[in-house]
């Protein structure tokens, strides 16, 4: 039976409206028509707030109290999802960074079977690592990093019902195998690495399209070593992903890169740890214990290890602390990653035909109700 949201402000992706109804019927949005010309049978949900465009994380190690390293399966999936709505995502890549190769293909495993029994909110899979610069490791173990091999390529490449996302080294892998990884669809960019312009723009040619939060395990952009940061920023048409939890990047170096690229395929990340949506201060990551020490997560030896954002959080900075318009920060954290993926004609949007993925805001960006398919998550 189709309902229609009745009063709240719409942002459907490109404007700003009130007035609007968001008619659902069948997991999907059927139209926005004026809230007035609403035939008399069709039953209203009463909202009140922004009603915007689900939000889409590209990159989530866990949360929940679950990492997906240590939890690889459908239930962990869900754990980690259920968290995450609680703050707007209602689509997202569970992340499985550098670990060995048998629990790669379990994290693979189970993010096929969440896809196919319908988990709320997994769009695929994102493995970042271990394919990856060890000079540039971050909280990444260092040893578990390798050179990509065919068995490799082949595990990427099998079906996986969704979305898959590998960043690696563009250094560190031959344009061969970049080639091979972008014709089997699967998404590329680049991240713990150190590649110089050059070597960014062969990994381009041969099918990368994004780089893995910007600034984040890659050198300065000097004046004569742009490096990774260079290239992101010299050429619009690379996926840049924004960690804006103010710990991980300078809210200064974050507003040099929007006066440098614009907003446009920016995406907010969150690069979120299972202590998102807990209460929790600690938690151990691949035999590391991780502190949460001021909003920041680190290790021992004050290491970055991820963060503790969520994606409410991410968008209210970015227009708080970054100056950026609101709609333009509501696309950085939904149409822009959905675009990203090849999803732009089912998710990002408010529009007939598109996934009835919907974020409720209040005034200050914190998170009333979510949809996914159309079913209202805080009453499900």
């Amino acid at each position: 039976m189709a309902v229609a949201l009745v009063g709240a402000t719409v942002f459907d992706g490109e404007r700003v409206e009130s007035g609007r109804a968001v008619l659902i019927e069948n997991g999907r949005i059927s139209g926005t028509p004026a809230e007035s010309a609403l035939p008399a049978g069709v039953a209203r949900q009463e909202i009140s707030g922004l009603l915007a465009p689900g939000f889409i994380d590209v990159q989530v190690n866990g949360g929940g109290g679950v990492l997906f390293n240590e939890t690889r399966s459908v239930a962990g999936i869900a754990a980690i999802g259920a968290a995450h709505r609680r703050f707007g995502t209602t689509g997202f890549l569970p992340t499985f960074i550098t670990d060995t190769a048998e629990h790669m293909r379990e994290a693979i495993a189970a993010a096929n079977a969440a896809m196919q029994a319908r988990t709320p909110g997994v769009l695929g899979v994102h493995l970042e690592g271990p394919f990856l610069n060890p000079e540039r490791k971050g909280i990444h173990q260092a040893a578990l990093m390798r050179p990509i091999g065919e068995p490799d390529l082949s595990m990427i490449t099998l079906p996986a019902g969704g979305r898959v996302l590998v960043t690696l080294a563009p250094e560190k892998v031959e344009s061969a195998a970049i080639a091979r990884l972008a014709k089997a669809g699967v998404v590329i960019a680049a991240g713990h690495t150190r590649a110089d312009v050059e070597t960014i723009r062969r990994a381009q040619a041969a099918g990368l399209t994004g780089i893995t939060h910007l600034f984040n395990a890659m050198p300065p952009l000097m004046g004569r070593e742009p490096g990774p940061v260079g290239a992101a920023l010299d050429d619009r048409a690379l996926w840049c992903g924004l960690i804006v939890d103010l710990h991980h990047v300078s809210a200064t170096a974050l507003r040099v890169a929007l006066a440098a690229r614009g907003p446009g395929r920016m995406i907010l990340v969150t690069d979120a740890m299972p202590s998102v949506g807990t209460a929790a201060t600690s938690f151990d990551l691949l035999g590391e214990h991780i502190l949460l020490k001021d909003g920041a997560l680190v290790s021992a030896a004050g290491t970055l290890a991820g963060s503790n954002l969520d994606m409410a959080s991410a968008v209210r900075n970015t227009v708080r602390t970054l100056g950026v318009p609101v709609e333009d920060a509501l696309r950085m954290a939904a149409l822009h990653p959905a675009t990203f993926l090849g999803l732009e004609r089912e998710l990002g949007m408010i529009a007939a035909g598109y996934r009835a993925d919907l974020v409720l805001l209040d005034a200050d960006f914190r998170v009333k109700s979510t949809w996914i398919s159309g079913a209202r998550q805080d009453e499900a």
